[in-house]
């Protein structure tokens, strides 16, 4: 089980922090997932983080100013979002994938959502 929070509004140029709680089993080649999908547009991949191994991986658009971590302790995963862009305004995803993320950056392989969270950025 997942779940989603910290969005908000916040102006260009700022930041923010998702967070994800996970629950249940996860197995050793669990991967968390970060997708947004805007109005009118498919869901994009943002960001992943395998939990063997702490590989991360991001999305071109937010590669540089995105990062995704994770605290063992407290079961969480967060997305830390600086230097925010209008166009990063979209609805927020975390999800979980407990086969190996082999496509880490392809929806329709993950297993797990959470319910979204709005981020808006304005200009």
């Amino acid at each position: 089980q997942l779940q989603a929070f910290g969005g908000g509004l916040v102006q260009a140029g700022g930041s923010l922090r998702l967070s994800c709680a996970y629950s249940g089993r996860i197995f050793s080649r669990y991967v968390m997932g970060w997708f947004r999908q805007a109005p009118g547009k498919g869901r994009e991949f943002v960001a992943a983080l395998r939990f063997s191994g702490g590989n991360a991986y991001y999305g071109d658009s937010v590669k540089g100013r995105f990062i995704i971590s994770r605290d063992n302790v407290e079961k969480m995963v967060y997305l830390q979002m600086n230097t925010l862009k209008p166009e990063d305004t979209a609805v927020y995803y975390c999800a979980g994938d407990n086969g190996g993320g082999a496509y880490y950056a392809v929806s329709r392989y993950y297993d797990y959502w959470g319910q979204g969270t709005q981020v808006t950025v304005s200009s």
